[in-house]
């Protein structure tokens, strides 16, 4: 018998009592802070995108000065092991668990979670939250625009509440799973990341040209190399379960690599008519983004059939290396050439008229087929691992949920 096994024995023989959620802790929403009042360094605020299952995310923070609010802010503190509850949007019902020693303050759409510590352990807490996300994502209507009540929340959700020393017991046993999960992400992603710094310097490197016409090269524009023809009128609420095979703007930056030959949605044969298509070895563009990282991401396609792509969408007709060209667009010299040539602060966008002339070294086909033989045995290595990361931190999170799950069955009281 082990020792949680023990304990129930002990402690609970007759089954653990289930209380509701707002028996146990208390419920704190976030605060209404002005987007328009935001700055770029003051006092860090936690939004709704900062929580992912796991602890605070504290990238992408956003600031506040004190001085621009007459309100007493201190109930909206939060502080390390506070845990918190995205309550609408893409996170909705994921958990996030604070683990810095500074103090952060709640957003609204943001809810926080205060435990009577008398009867309820607070890691014990997180980790049952995070087996109920599911749940509690259901209990905020789901779809497209979930929105979480807490009221509901507290009154609805049962927690198993065995006495403290087994949820401390519990909580030892999950937190090393979450510990050793946390470093191989670590070590896993700090390999992937030297694998693509190595990728992008002989990317660099193999696409560095004099800038001059060689014998063996030329400079080119891309209206010189082919022809760029805007995408029109796809949208996501067109795709269906087979059909013609599309790609819209958003994939692109979001699940596409340099190049593919099958898409991962479709439409209709009959929507299909009416779009315009990218043949095999076209280059696919997202002209528009949030960041300019992603804006003219490009993917080439490789597929025999036409595909169907949506609107701020550039396609790229032309007779070269695909690859080669979608390669020379990843590179520092288009990086920025795309920032002094785009519009826009929270949506960017780069307009076809400067895109067309962005020049780009064109030697002959051998050449580039050299070149993109060299790229492609580094790009499978970054992809390998990139494949390989997930797996194995999948493979954990799933040996975690099923020691968490059994860890928190328990038979109920009478």
């Amino acid at each position: 018998m082990n020792k949680i096994q023990k304990l129930i024995t002990e402690l609970c023989p007759n089954g653990v009592e289930f209380k509701k959620l707002g028996e146990v802790c208390r419920f704190q929403n976030g605060f209404a802070f002005k987007s328009t009042l935001f700055k770029q360094s003051g006092l860090p605020i936690i939004r709704i995108t900062n929580i992912q299952n796991k602890n605070v995310d504290e990238t992408d923070l956003v600031y506040f000065d004190k001085t621009d609010y007459s309100e007493t802010l201190s109930q909206y503190e939060i502080r390390k092991g506070d845990i918190l509850v995205a309550m609408s949007g893409a996170t909705t019902g994921k958990i996030g668990i604070v683990s810095s020693n500074e103090i952060l303050y709640l957003n609204q759409r943001v809810g926080k979670f205060v435990v009577n510590i008398n009867v309820l352990d607070n890691r014990y807490l997180y980790h049952f939250l995070l087996s109920k996300v599911n749940e509690i994502y259901t209990m905020a209507g789901g779809g497209a625009q979930p929105k979480l009540s807490s009221t509901k929340l507290m009154a609805e959700l049962l927690i198993p509440l065995p006495p403290l020393a087994i949820q401390q017991e519990i909580v030892n046993i999950l937190d090393k799973f979450t510990e050793l999960e946390a470093e191989l992400e670590a070590e896993l992603e700090a390999e992937l990341e030297a694998r693509k710094k190595q990728y992008e310097h002989y990317r660099c490197k193999l696409l560095t040209f004099n800038n001059i016409n060689g014998g063996w090269y030329k400079w080119l524009t891309i209206n010189e190399i082919g022809m760029l023809i805007r995408g029109n009128g796809l949208q996501k609420k067109d795709f269906t379960e087979s059909g013609v095979g599309c790609i819209h703007y958003g994939q692109i930056y979001t699940y596409y690599g340099t190049f593919t030959d099958k898409t991962k949605s479709f439409v209709s044969e009959e929507l299909a008519k009416k779009l315009r298509k990218a043949s095999k070895n076209d280059l696919i563009i997202a002209t528009v983004s949030e960041n300019m990282e992603d804006v003219c991401k490009t993917v080439a396609w490789l597929g025999d059939d036409d595909i169907c792509v949506s609107g701020d969408t550039l396609i790229f007709k032309h007779n070269e290396n695909p690859k080669y060209l979608a390669y020379y667009l990843q590179t520092p010299m288009f990086f920025d050439y795309k920032k002094q040539n785009s519009t826009g602060t929270k949506v960017i966008r780069v307009h076809g008229d400067k895109l067309g002339k962005f020049k780009i070294p064109i030697p002959p086909l051998e050449e580039q087929n050299r070149i993109v033989a060299i790229l492609d045995k580094f790009d499978k290595l970054v992809n390998d691992i990139s494949e390989g990361l997930p797996a194995e931190i999948k493979m954990r999170r799933q040996q975690y949920e099923y020691y968490r799950n059994k860890l928190l069955t328990f038979e109920k009281a009478a």
